[in-house]
């Protein structure tokens, strides 16, 4: 078995939770492996830190219902404990990407747990409120008779007198208290415009993680808690894809620091799995591309945070764009997209060169562009072929001046009514190798990706 924390509404405290939970738990075994519902980066970060796994996102709108179970299994295997984070509140999803779908809350925290058939413990931030915690406990456990809400957890609680008010109100219930955290003024994970500040940026992260733990072991019901946390390893493993032959050969240079570290994990391992050497590099610190590579991947980050010492390096710059412009096949996501522009525009108004291989700027502004994308690809291009429908995410405080009057630059045409208009760079000679999108796309369940990528980069010379 294993559980879902899960929240009444976003901002109640869900990651704060998971990260005592997990803090605490690893002081007692080694053996932790966590996930995190949707598609978001950089919680996932700090479990990470935390447990020492990578941990792994459940999205069955990026890959699909059956990848989110066989991720889970896989995944859960030959550890002691699981834990899940959940997005946003218990019940909070989207419109079905199929008809036939009849989920009114797909890719929800509750949809995962029906899928993975997981018990719930539901997070009540209390800063605001007493009695009325019977009435959201009571709804949020009978609203959906298939989600079993093993228990509640209470967050920000004032006092000891504030405390004995929620007890009182939720006996009648009968549904257990598995924690009580109360208002902390001494941990804070500091945030910026994309959510929190990744772990490589925060110094007193160890320290933060160790409050956390102490925390832990004393704000949780352990007895109640271990066994519902422990793995039970009855799902069959899932076999990861077979290697391919001549793929052992193909030498990847992904761009991992502090400005570029936006990756889903499992993305890293299908390269690897099929036989691909990852060669992890700093555009920021590094002069030039590792030697020996065929194939670049950028993944998204903080570029604009870093724009001056990214723009100060020009001898990586005038590297990236040399390979680039001879064909080495290239992946660039949001935040790598904005380092191949001409430009970075900050939120100060300050220009910063960057790579400078697509002719538009990436401006930063207060308006955040967040959410699922359905397009089509209008032409074949380095991953997907021409007509195939995708699906990702988009999560950035930026645009780009471009118009598109350059129609054969064009990578996708959205397909969805809230989204209209055109998306992506690459498929202009002589960039045919290039794909560079604000759309985050996971492969799990479209290997045919990764395996594109990696047959074009085998056809072209190795990078010296």
């Amino acid at each position: 078995m294993s559980l879902i924390i899960a929240g009444e509404h976003s901002g109640v405290g869900k990651t704060t939770v998971t990260l005592t939970l997990l803090a605490s738990l690893c002081r007692r075994s080694q053996q932790v492996q966590s996930f995190k519902v949707g598609p978001d980066y950089i919680d996932p970060m700090f479990h990470q830190h935390v447990t020492g796994r990578a941990c792994r996102n459940l999205d069955p709108i990026l890959t699909s219902p059956s990848y989110v179970q066989q991720c889970f299994a896989r995944h859960s295997q030959g550890v002691k404990y699981a834990l899940v984070e959940g997005v946003m509140g218990l019940f909070d999803g989207v419109t079905p990407p199929l008809p036939l779908q009849r989920v009114n809350d797909y890719a929800s925290t509750a949809h995962i747990a029906r899928l993975l058939d997981l018990p719930v413990v539901l997070v009540i931030d209390c800063s605001r409120l007493s009695g009325s915690v019977a009435a959201i406990a009571h709804g949020y456990s009978s609203f959906d008779p298939r989600i079993k809400i093993a228990g509640v957890i209470f967050n920000r609680v004032g006092s000891d007198r504030h405390l004995q008010l929620l007890k009182d109100a939720l006996a009648p219930l009968k549904l257990p208290i598995l924690g009580v955290l109360h208002r902390q003024d001494n941990i804070t994970i500091p945030d910026r415009h994309l959510g929190l500040v990744p772990t490589a940026e925060l110094p007193q992260i160890n320290a933060l993680i160790d409050r956390l733990a102490d925390l832990g072991d004393l704000c949780f019901d352990w007895e109640r808690l271990l066994p519902l946390l422990q793995v039970s390893g009855e799902t069959p493993l899932v076999p990861p894809p077979t290697k391919r032959r001549g793929w052992s050969r193909v030498k990847i240079a992904v761009a991992r620091d502090r400005a570029f570290n936006f990756y889903y994990q499992d993305n890293l391992d299908l390269l690897q799995q099929l036989g691909a050497e990852l060669v992890f590099w700093s555009p920021l610190e590094d002069t030039g591309l590792p030697e020996g590579v065929q194939g670049m991947y950028f993944g998204g980050g903080f570029p604009e945070v870093f724009a001056q010492q990214l723009a100060e390096n020009t001898k990586t710059k005038a590297a990236i764009k040399t390979a680039i412009l001879a064909g080495m096949p290239t992946i660039a996501e949001c935040g790598g997209l904005m380092y191949l522009c001409e430009q970075i525009v900050d939120f100060a108004g300050k220009s910063w060169s960057m790579v400078g291989v697509l002719p538009t700027t990436a401006v930063m502004s207060g308006r955040l562009t967040l959410g699922y994308r359905r397009a089509v690809v209008l032409e074949d291009s380095l991953l997907v072929s021409a007509g195939t429908t995708v699906c990702g995410h988009e999560f950035h405080r930026s645009y780009l001046t471009s118009n598109f009057q350059q129609p054969l630059f064009q990578t996708y045409r959205f397909d969805t009514e809230e989204s209209t208009g055109y998306e992506g760079w690459g498929n202009n000679s002589p960039h045919l190798n290039l794909h560079a999108s604000y759309i985050h796309m996971h492969w799990g369940a479209y290997t045919e990706i990764p395996e594109r990528f990696l047959k074009r980069c085998l056809e072209l010379p190795v990078h010296r």
